[in-house]
């Protein structure tokens, strides 16, 4: 069997805490799954910046990892680049062949979109694999009502409908063809 690579989005942030969950149960439900965790770092920080960021991205993952007790080995690699976060997600997802991109979104609204841009629309429309955008549940719990089978006996199926029409093509049609 093939291992699946997911890509997951990391920023530390309260959304990509969300992505990082949805990743987390991916694998746990799935263990064949390979995850990328990325940590983008901005351009004007430096290696060293990226690394301890990396490790500390590494710490987090190993105790969420723990704290889930899968009970199987999970493969999963911290990355943390230098460079813009669409664009570092995308070379990663490639460099990989990613299955699945994992990504938070912050629900700035179309202004701030417009100002700043959207990170998740970005890779969702760019990317060469299908895109989870993990976003908080807005609806409320619903509880619905089982469903059940019912053997009915065939002798109390109804009856077609049978329609009449008054122009002449309905009339001509014979009253045995079903509708």
């Amino acid at each position: 069997m093939t291992k699946s690579q997911v890509v997951v989005a990391y920023d530390f942030t309260k959304q990509a805490d969300l992505a990082l969950e949805r990743a987390i149960d991916l694998a746990c439900r799935d263990p064949h799954n390979v995850l990328h965790f990325l940590t983008v770092v901005d351009s004007q920080q430096t290696y060293e910046t990226a690394d301890r960021i990396r490790e500390d991205l590494l710490v987090r993952l190993n105790a969420l990892f723990s704290a889930r007790a899968p009970g199987v080995e999970l493969e999963f690699y911290p990355h943390a680049r230098i460079g813009k976060p669409a664009a570092e997600i995308l070379d990663l997802a490639k460099e990989v062949g990613a299955d699945l991109v994992i990504v938070g979104s912050h629900d700035r609204g179309a202004v701030g979109r417009m100002l700043l841009g959207s990170v998740s629309t970005e890779v969702l429309h760019k990317a060469l694999c299908p895109v989870l955008v993990a976003r908080p549940k807005g609806y409320e719990d619903v509880q619905l009502e089982k469903v059940i089978a019912v053997e009915t006996p065939v002798t109390m199926r109804p009856r077609a409908h049978r329609y009449s029409y008054n122009s002449g093509i309905a009339q001509l049609r014979p009253v045995d063809w079903p509708i």
